[in-house]
């Protein structure tokens, strides 16, 4: 298994610490050779470079990026520096990240963009710089991280949570328009030990969520057997699914008052026996037309 990755090129963003640098490491650990980035981070003694040269050390393979995943330039930039040394780019994790937490009534406009600028706009960014490589060489492997935040909400994180579910989205149409180049899209929602966990968990539990837990899950779905549209959740060596599900809900039809009859049944609308998890956006239309008695295609 150490082997898993041989051959790969891998660019993990915000890897200068944290999860970034567990990821990148991990990455490393099983074969592949790493771009490490993290905004300026090629220099020495930058935390990006003090990891690529762990890496090296290690006897792996790996180079220190220091662009912006905010800008799109250096994002190309990164990924042809990562073809003009290794000739392709396989696996991109989207780990770069930022908090600015405060309720939403205490919140700017400019600390809610500032969150959507680096993790979805980041996102976005680094994905399409690897985009057209990767349809051309038929083979990708492409990393979201998203969050219990975005997927369920969080106190004081409505920036953060509203990026992380975006990703998630991101993720779900990139899957569909990657499958016949072997793209596979998937989402990690970490559990692990940060700023914000301090003080409110016992040292016992912040010691179970070190970051190196969580990067075999990276690890397997940067692999050739990959999943695609998975959401995995990974924390303290455990690993759980997350999915967006649809239920069978109702039809309500030609009434006089269809908001009296919707109020009234709302228990059955979110009755979740038989809620499925859809394959693409038009299983919704497809599902009411079908209540409706039109037959979709």
């Amino acid at each position: 298994m150490k082997q898993f990755l041989n051959g790969r090129v891998a660019i993990v963003t915000g890897a200068g610490s944290g999860l970034g640098r567990a990821h990148a490491l991990a990455l490393a650990k099983y074969g592949a050779k790493v771009v490490v980035n993290d905004v300026n981070g090629r220099h020495q003694g930058a935390p990006g470079r003090a990891v690529a040269d762990q890496i090296v050390r290690d006897g792996g393979a790996a180079i220190a990026d220091g662009g912006d995943v905010r800008d799109m330039e250096q994002m190309e930039a990164m990924v042809s520096r990562a073809m003009g040394e290794w000739g392709r780019v396989d696996i991109l994790v989207n780990n770069a990240g930022i908090l600015r937490d405060k309720s939403f009534s205490k919140m700017t406009l400019d600390e809610f963009r500032a969150v959507m600028d680096v993790h979805l706009m980041g996102a976005v960014n680094c994905t399409k710089a690897v985009w057209e490589q990767m349809r051309a060489q038929r083979y990708g492997r492409i990393i979201m991280t998203t969050s219990s935040s975005g997927l369920y909400g969080n106190f004081g994180q409505a920036n953060y949570s509203a990026a992380k579910m975006a990703v998630v989205g991101l993720m779900q149409t990139l899957a569909l328009e990657g499958a016949k180049y072997n793209i596979r899209v998937n989402c990690l929602a970490p559990t692990a030990a940060t700023a914000m966990t301090e003080g409110v968990l016992s040292p016992d539990a912040l010691n179970m969520l070190h970051a190196d837990a969580v990067s075999p899950g990276i690890v397997a779905l940067a692999g050739e057997n990959a999943p695609t549209r998975t959401i995995l959740l990974a924390g303290a060596g455990s690993f759980e699914s997350a999915n967006i599900t649809m239920t069978q809900g109702i039809f309500v039809g030609n009434v006089d008052d269809p908001v009296a009859q919707l109020c009234a049944r709302m228990d059955e609308v979110t009755d979740r026996q038989g809620e499925t998890i859809p394959a693409e956006g038009w299983e919704q239309y497809r599902l009411e037309l079908a209540k409706a008695g039109v037959a979709v295609a």
